[in-house]
Parts: C-alpha cells; sequence; structure tokens
C-alpha cells in the first residue's frame, strides 16, 4: 500500500528548527556540485546543468523535509509550483510559519502537491481471482504512462514515448527496474511498450549523457546499475539506422561509467573508476552530489548526524547506495550493521563490474555487427580485462563465491550475497567458479521462498529475510546458463509459489517479499509497495520459462 501523505500529530514533530541548522542544510544543497575531496575526486568535476528542488527552494525545501509536514519525503520533491519560485520564496521568508499547519497550508496554496497513489487493483475475492498470468496482464495498462512534457517548474524530466512505471509512490520511469519489468512485457507480447522504453532510455542517454536513476531533476547525479545493453538484447529491431542510434547509446553509456579513468595511477580513483593495485580497472558506485537526497532529506540528515564523519561523505555514500539499486544493504556498511557506516564509495561491486563486462562484450559484437572492427576490437579488450580483474579481487577462492572488494582493507568483504551470481549471469564466470557458487547458493542463499539477498539480518531492506525479483532472475538465468539448470529451476518454483501465495490472500502484487516465511517484504525507508513493475516481469518470465511447475 502507499504511504498517505497527511502530517504526522505535531506533537512528534518539531516544532521549529533553528535558523542556524536551517542555513546549514540550505548550503549543503545550494551548489550543483559541492567541492571533492582530492583524495578521492579530481578537482575539476564538471558543472552540474541541472537544478533540484533542494537546490530551487533551499531553506523553505529544508523545513518542509525536516519538519516532515509531508510522511514521504519524495511528495515535496515531486510537486509543481503554482508560480514562480522566487516569488515563493520571497513570500515564505517573510512569512512566519513556526506552526507546521501554517507551513503545510503555505505549501498547498503555492504548490501542486502529488495526490498518494491508489493502490494497484486487486483481483476481486479470494475465490473469484483470475489466474496469475490473466491478473500480470491486466495490470500492464495501470502502470503504463504517456510521454511527460514536464510542466515549468516540475523536478520531471522529458520522456518522449509511452513507458511502465514501478508503482506505488514510483510514479516515473526507473532504470534498472524497467529491464525486469520489459522481461514480462515480451513475454506478454508488448513489444510496443518495449520498444517504447528502449527509446526513452536512449533519449535519456543523448540529452544527459547517461541514464538517470528515474526521470527527476533531483536523480540526474546518478545512475543505476547499466542494463540498457539488456534492454536492448529484447528488441526484435532489425533497422540499421536504430542499431547503430542504441550502440551509439551504449557507448556513450560506457563513456559515463568510465569518466576519469585516464586520469588514475593505481590505487587512484575517480567518480564511478577504481584503478586496482596493479593498475586495471573496476568500477564503483558514485553520486557527483555530497548532499543530502532530495527524496530522502531527512533521513539523510539523521544518519549523517550520527555518523562522526564529514556528512558530506555520508550523504556521498547513501547516494551512491541508492545507485546501486540496493537502498540499503549490510554490503555497503562498514561495521555490516549501522547505516551510520555506510561507505557504499570504497567498495569495488561484483554485481556493477559483471555489468560493465556484459556492457563491454555486448558493445564489442555490436561493432563488429556493423563492421566496425576497431570498436569490435578495443571492447573485446576491454572486457577481457575486466573479467580478469574481477576474477583476481573478486573471487575468493577460499570460501568459493565472488564477492564484494574493499578498497581500504584490500581484499574482498568475505560475506555471500545474491550478487554473486552475476559473474555466472553475464559470463564471467568459469564452469568450474560456477559450480562452486551453485554450491554455497544451495548452502547460504535458498530460502524456502526463493533467493535470500543476503544471509545478514540488520532492518535493511536488501537484507535477510527480504527476497527480491531482480535478484531471483539473474540467479536462475547465471545458474541455467551455467548448466546447474534443476537449481535455477528451484528457485523458480520457490518464488513462484511465494508470489502466488501472496496475490491468493490478497491479490497484490509487491515489490519485495520475505522469503524465510513467505509473506510480504518488510524494512527501508518507505512502505511496502504494491503494483509492482518488477516483479509482475520476473513473475511473468518464470512462468513462460518453466510452464510445467505448480505454484
Amino acid at each position: 500500500m502507499a504511504r498517505a501523505y497527511s502530517a504526522y500529530p505535531s506533537s512528534r514533530r518539531p516544532k521549529r528548527i533553528g535558523a542556524t541548522f536551517l542555513l546549514l542544510l540550505a548550503s549543503v544543497a545550494s551548489g550543483p556540485v559541492p567541492a571533492q575531496s582530492p583524495a578521492r575526486q579530481p578537482a575539476s568535476a564538471p558543472a552540474a546543468t541541472y537544478a533540484s528542488p533542494a537546490d530551487i527552494y533551499g531553506d523553505l525545501f529544508a523545513a518542509v523535509q525536516m519538519r516532515r509536514i509531508f510522511a514521504d519525503g519524495k511528495t515535496f520533491a515531486d510537486a509543481v509550483p503554482r508560480r514562480a519560485p522566487a516569488a515563493i520564496l520571497r513570500d515564505y521568508r517573510a512569512g512566519d510559519f513556526a506552526n507546521d499547519a501554517a507551513l503545510k497550508r503555505f505549501v498547498l496554496d503555492n504548490f501542486i502537491v502529488p495526490a498518494e497513489a491508489a493502490p494497484a487493483p486487486s483481483a476481486g475475492g479470494e475465490q473469484a481471482r483470475p489466474p496469475l498470468t490473466t491478473h500480470i496482464a491486466m495490470l500492464w495498462p495501470e502502470l503504463t504512462r504517456q510521454p511527460v512534457r514536464p510542466e515549468p517548474g516540475s523536478s520531471a524530466l522529458a520522456v518522449p514515448a509511452p513507458y511502465v512505471v514501478p508503482g506505488g509512490r514510483f510514479r516515473e520511469i526507473y532504470y534498472w527496474d524497467s529491464y525486469f519489468t520489459m522481461l514480462g512485457l515480451t513475454r506478454d507480447g508488448r513489444d510496443d511498450l518495449v520498444e517504447s522504453m528502449i527509446d526513452d532510455f536512449v533519449a535519456l542517454v543523448e540529452r544527459h549523457g547517461h541514464i538517470p536513476n528515474g526521470t527527476r531533476s533531483y536523480y540526474l547525479s546518478r545512475s543505476q546499475p547499466p542494463v540498457l545493453y539488456l534492454m536492448i538484447g529484447l528488441s526484435k529491431t532489425r533497422n540499421p539506422a536504430v542499431q547503430r542510434r542504441r550502440l551509439a547509446a551504449l557507448r556513450r553509456e560506457h563513456a559515463y561509467w568510465m569518466r576519469g579513468a585516464d586520469t588514475l595511477r593505481p590505487g587512484g580513483s575517480a567518480y564511478h573508476v577504481v584503478a586496482m593495485p596493479d593498475g586495471s580497472l573496476l568500477n564503483r558506485y558514485w553520486d557527483d552530489r555530497d548532499s543530502p537526497r532530495d527524496e530522502s532529506w531527512r533521513e539523510d540528515v539523521l544518519v549523517a548526524r550520527e555518523a562522526g564523519r564529514p556528512s558530506g561523505e555520508i550523504f556521498r555514500d547513501l547516494r551512491a547506495g541508492a545507485e546501486s539499486g540496493w537502498d540499503f544493504t549490510s554490503r555497503w556498511l562498514g561495521d555490516g550493521r549501522s547505516l551510520a557506516t555506510i561507505r557504499t564509495s570504497r567498495i569495488v561491486p561484483v554485481d556493477l563490474n559483471s555489468l560493465l563486462h556484459g556492457l563491454e562484450r555486448a558493445i564489442a559484437e555490436d561493432c563488429a555487427r556493423l563492421a566496425d572492427r576497431a570498436c569490435a576490437r578495443d571492447f573485446a579488450a576491454r572486457a577481457d580485462k575486466r573479467k580478469a580483474a574481477i576474477t583476481r579481487y573478486l573471487w575468493d577462492a577460499a570460501k568459493g563465491y565472488f564477492a564484494d572488494y574493499d578498497i581500504d582493507h584490500k581484499r574482498t568483504k568475505g560475506a555471500v550475497t545474491a550478487a554473486a551470481l552475476y559473474p555466472l549471469f553475464t559470463g564471467v564466470a568459469t564452469q568450474a567458479q560456477a559450480s562452486a557458487i551453485a554450491g554455497a547458493t544451495h548452502r547460504w542463499l535458498l530460502a524456502p521462498g526463493g533467493l535470500r539477498t543476503t544471509t545478514v539480518t540488520t532492518g535493511q531492506q536488501w537484507d535477510s529475510p527480504n527476497g527480491w525479483a531482480p535478484l531471483q532472475w539473474i540467479g536462475a538465468e547465471g545458474l541455467r546458463r551455467t548448466g546447474h539448470a534443476a537449481l535455477a529451476r528451484d528457485i523458480a518454483q520457490r518464488w513462484l509459489r511465494t508470489v502466488a501465495r501472496e496475490y491468493r490472500a490478497s491479490g497484490r502484487m509487491l515489490e519485495k517479499y520475505d522469503v524465510e516465511d513467505i509473506r510480504p517484504g518488510g524494512g527501508g525507508e518507505y512502505p511496502l509497495q504494491d503494483g509492482f513493475g518488477w516483479t509482475n516481469g520476473v513473475t511473468r518470465a518464470f512462468i513462460a520459462a518453466y510452464p510445467d511447475l505448480q505454484y
């Protein structure tokens, strides 16, 4: 169910934030790209060419978020001004809004605030529910949105063609979600939406130089796991002009992820790139800003208060965690437990580098298909070098699985997570490695309701006991592709039973599930969402891949 947008009772909120604190928050958000630490970031960071709501509304934005005028921080970030922002700010600064009700009234008078998201349609009473595949097919129109031409002052980004949203509070298109959603669209014959969504993402690369986390101005400083090449792999288009345009977008996306690589010496890092001790290049998650996220402003400020480290470091690592899609998880935490110890940008993740290997191979193959031999040789060599570096630094031979690399401690982090299956999915793992990972998966990651995300319980949503649709697909497909068909089938079976059990009980498709107790998932910064794009897509794809399974 989507989160309600009514304010909390005033007795549970601070009455007024001190002027000094508001000025501090405003100053944190005032610069498009704050100064970077020279040890971790080149001084010549590119200038931002956008403004987020926090930039535009400064102390008003900070007050609305910190006083929790709306229960979901994304609400005000998505609001549209009814008049010029400068006039709104002038009137705000001239007024007295110490009372929360008065501040909320001011916001509602001056902004069009998004309505609470309606729950996705449930499929009638338990006895009258249609088959799961029928329900999923009926949800696609409910989740489809038309092209976007942003209103003046909106945080929305332009989107030229129809697309599918995840659902709930996620009212715009999101990057990595969309690939898993497309898996279901293709099985339901919605190639029109697959093609239009690919066109949308290509247009975003052409306009912004990369695909943002989602189509909001406040997401532009980061991306998400690079899966555009996987989306293009679902396309049935054979038009050479379209293929060349899409290849150009892939090459530009790759350049975004490799920005700053030519400045590095062994042990250095710049933006998304890390030079390993032998000089080979791998990647990390990163965000160009080191201020609180607009959509989770209050949450980020409160985490930074606890951290005992420079707030800019905390904010950037929270943002980088959001770029990973695993927001949040013990993978990014220094102590493995507390969000205040987050250090995402000091970790080289196995999933990101596996996907970038896949991207490099895809570019090489597309270049060869279009007779660009120099490009094909270049990217094939890049992929080979990345594979060697992944094997050297991210493979833990003693434990028998791939793991994230800790830059500061110069070793793998050790914990087994579902990210260990990405090298099987993208062709990085050898057959021997795949067999070892299959054993580790069966031993530690296989839960009653599907694949565990991690083996630890922290209260973060990308940890145990939650299971997530994208990881079920990556894991099962990776195992199937490397000869472990029985285990892949078992994962699909368990996941389908989990999804079907909740569907029979409530008629809903959920964002995440508890795969230990086979029930709705929990944890995270916002309530459990339904809809839900990638769950629909992966579930539909599993049903198509294993039509004889009983669920």
